[in-house]
């Protein structure tokens, strides 16, 4: 039907009201199941250290004629490690204008964005954590200091490429030849760990490992693991969210924030975060019109005894 000769339309109208939903959509991922999972500590210096120990390896001549004179061996002493704090913060400066004038999906705009500063943050804490960097202590005044991530401590129950090598104890690791994940390096290190008496709970990876790592055949033996859970149901499994091995189960946790290039095997027992300074907004002194904020917080990475845990590295 024709637009008749005259008439009024929006397209022409004046005044029109916006239509704007008081909500912001944001779908940004802030979980961070690593620091979820590992314990909370204290630290109350920028170095911050701990101790591990080790029973003697079991042998099989432990035998004696009686009344054998007894000779005092020297125990092995306790190895001593540590991390370095490292400052992370996130500023933001809102002008008074911007706060004071009417916002559609939220009303306080520095609350807003310290809200996502805050978020932000905990993104940043978890990739630094996870992130192959080698401890950085304070030499000089201008000394940035950094952690030592989880790469460069983790050693003993690892599957590695060609040429890779980590000294442990926060030091460089030397990435190896990147190789295809399976099932087959990931037993040689669960095989590791529990040679070495760890008691792992989860494997970790990167969300694509984790879609190879759902096609593993398993014991059954059957392509993959995808199958129809009920015939009236008609639903089909594509994923593996409990990992049976041959030492126990092992939850499988996806982190959207660690290298593609590792895959991990944790007892959240056997490490944690500490917190120099735990998290902290302060209020910055501001020479324009508006208010500014920061939200600090000094951390580091503390792994109680890396032989507790394992890794698959070097994977493509």
């Amino acid at each position: 039907m024709a637009q008749p000769t005259g008439v009024y339309v929006t397209y022409s109208g004046v005044g029109l009201r916006e239509d704007l939903e008081n909500v912001i959509y944001d779908i940004s991922p802030t979980d961070t199941p690593f620091m979820s999972m590992g314990s909370r500590e204290d630290a109350i210096a920028v170095n911050h250290e701990w101790q591990t120990d080790a029973l003697a390896d079991a042998v099989s001549t432990n035998h004696h004629e009686e009344g054998s004179t007894l000779t005092a061996a020297e125990p092995a002493a306790t190895t001593r490690l540590g991390n370095i704090c490292q400052i992370a913060l996130k500023t933001t400066l809102v002008s008074g204008t911007l706060d004071a004038v009417s916002k559609a999906g939220r009303k306080q705009e520095l609350a807003y964005q310290m809200t996502k500063r805050a978020k932000e943050l905990k993104r940043d804490m978890e990739k630094s954590l996870l992130h192959n960097q080698a401890k950085t202590a304070m030499s000089a005044d201008s000394t940035v200091r950094k952690l030592g991530g989880l790469p460069n401590y983790v050693k003993t129950n690892v599957s590695v490429g060609t040429n890779g090598a980590g000294a442990g104890n926060g030091a460089a690791r030397t990435d190896g030849t990147q190789r295809t994940f399976t099932e087959t390096l990931l037993k040689a290190s669960l095989l590791a760990a529990y040679d070495s008496g760890a008691d792992c709970k989860y494997i970790m990876m990167a969300p694509a490992k984790k879609q190879i790592f759902s096609t593993f055949v398993g014991v059954g033996g059957a392509s993959g693991v995808s199958n129809y859970i009920d015939a009236n149901d008609q639903r089909i499994i594509g994923g593996m969210d409990i990992y049976v091995s041959d030492f126990g189960e092992l939850a499988v946790v996806p982190n959207r924030f660690q290298r593609a290039r590792d895959v991990w095997i944790l007892d959240p027992e056997y490490y944690g975060v500490a917190y120099l300074r735990p998290f902290e907004q302060k209020e910055v002194a501001s020479t324009s019109d508006g208010e500014q904020r920061a939200i600090i917080t000094e951390f580091t990475l503390v792994t109680k005894n890396e032989a507790g845990l394992g890794a698959v590295y070097d994977l493509t």
